[in-house]
């Protein structure tokens, strides 16, 4: 199987590529997760003390919908913001979630990546350098460029946890 990092067709070539490791990195979360019942999709690990594959889901879709509003350079809506969030809890963990399917869970995430390939096919290669605000603590500078980098990064991040997750749901 060749691998490769294509841009999409109506995207500028840049703009492309960085869209395709977003792409690409959800596609492989789909795989990962594939055939997962919902104790394993709540299973918080040995002991209960880890966040559970659930919250780690919609913590991935929470970030990249902010960065997708981000490179709207628009505010996230106040309902998107109360249906999805908050990015974290009043202890600053992830804020717990469990019960909805995976199914469900995907279904929200992909809707996420629609409205960033939207967001992608407005951008120009020039765009990239624009600098936009994040964090949820204290505020920080990223180009847009960075952003979409961060997108395809974090989630592979988490996706080692979700690995991890179902390794020790296994073993139990």
């Amino acid at each position: 199987m060749l691998y490769d990092l294509k841009g999409e067709a109506n995207m500028a070539p840049m703009v492309g590529i960085l869209y395709s490791a977003v792409k690409e990195n959800s596609q492989r979360l789909q795989s990962i997760t594939a055939g997962m019942s919902q104790e394993e999709v709540d299973y918080k690990g040995p002991d209960s003390i880890f966040n559970n594959t659930a919250q780690l889901i919609r913590h991935i879709l929470y970030v990249d919908l902010n960065w997708v509003y981000r490179i709207k350079g628009l505010p996230l809506p106040q309902s998107l913001q109360e249906q999805y969030g908050p990015m974290i809890d009043e202890h600053g963990g992830l804020p717990m979630f469990q019960g909805v399917s995976l199914s469900t869970l995907m279904s929200q995430y992909d809707s996420v990546l629609d409205m960033l390939k939207e967001a992608c096919t407005q951008l120009t290669d020039a765009d990239l350098e624009k600098i936009v605000t994040f964090g949820h603590e204290n505020e920080k500078q990223a180009t847009i460029r960075w952003g979409l980098w961060h997108m395809a990064d974090h989630n592979r991040y988490h996706q080692a946890h979700i690995n991890q997750l179902r390794k020790w749901h296994k073993e139990k």
